[in-house]
């Protein structure tokens, strides 16, 4: 895969962790400090476990900011891919947050299901996509906990986004699609199918990075996406990557013709995240 890839623009990211190898977590944090500008030295992030009751169940997200930091400042809802919340995904959450954010990273699958491979990621995802009521449901519960205790944080509760990552990417959709209050969700290769209907005048605003080369999502999927979108008339934007595969911005990554990272990718998506927060909140 090349990465000199062309960009087309349509429309109107102290609990019990699954093991990651110490040498891709170290990666992974030099790589995205890079790409999302942050300074390694300098930051303070902090993680906070979070459980929260949803339908009978415990649910343990991780809220992640920087404590050195004394402004308020927006907060993020961040839907991690198929293997849900560990060291890497926190990892990331650390540096998507930065000193621009408070993140909270949200537990779908329940505070006893963390899965260890992808067959098990493959089958908790899986089912949750099958079910959307339920997915929604659980994204919803994780903003809920997100509000309850942000504050605490340095979050302001007038400015409200979601974000996901694959698996994630489309929860954040669905939860936008929901109503949910949020200013708007971004969606980093996330699936696009329309399963659930946007409804018309929908307040959040939607933007979804999407590989043009994708395997992920089928060509119907990404023509209905579109279509669902114009007819609800709602404040949305697809980005279409060229030469671009799924899961771009994974740093391990490495499955072509599937999925491969894609570093110059990687880079532009978290900078159109940052401006299209910066124009959503200050609107």
């Amino acid at each position: 895969m090349s990465e000199n890839s062309g960009v087309g623009i349509t429309g109107a990211p102290a609990r019990r962790l699954a093991p990651v190898p110490r040498g891709r977590t170290v990666r992974t944090a030099l790589i995205l400090a890079v790409l999302l500008g942050a300074g390694i030295a300098s930051a303070k992030p902090v993680r906070k476990p979070v459980s929260h009751q949803h339908a009978g169940a415990t649910y343990e997200g991780v809220l992640v900011w920087d404590d050195a930091v004394k402004v308020p400042r927006p907060g993020l809802l961040l839907v991690p891919n198929w293997l849900g919340i560990n060291e890497a995904n926190l990892k990331q959450a650390e540096l998507v947050a930065g000193t621009t954010y408070v993140v909270f990273v949200a537990d779908l699958y329940g505070s006893t299901s963390r899965p260890k491979n992808q067959a098990e990621a493959g089958k908790a995802s899986s089912a949750l996509k099958a079910d959307r009521k339920t997915l929604t449901a659980r994204t919803a519960a994780a903003l809920t906990a997100m509000r309850s205790s942000g504050k605490a944080a340095g979050m302001d509760p007038k400015r409200i986004g979601a974000i996901g990552f694959c698996f994630g990417g489309t929860a954040a959709l669905e939860l936008a699609k929901s109503g949910a209050p949020i200013a708007g969700a971004v969606s980093f290769h996330g699936g696009l199918d329309a399963v659930t209907p946007t409804p018309k005048k929908l307040s959040a605003r939607i933007l979804a990075l999407h590989g043009a080369d994708d395997p992920a999502v089928p060509a119907a999927d990404l023509q209905a996406f579109i279509a669902d979108l114009k007819q609800s008339k709602a404040d949305w934007t697809l980005v279409e990557f060229g030469n671009t595969v799924h899961s771009f911005t994974d740093v391990d990554a490495d499955n072509l013709p599937v999925s491969k990272y894609n570093p110059q990718v990687a880079r532009r998506a978290y900078e159109m995240m940052n401006n299209f927060f910066a124009e959503t909140f200050k609107g």
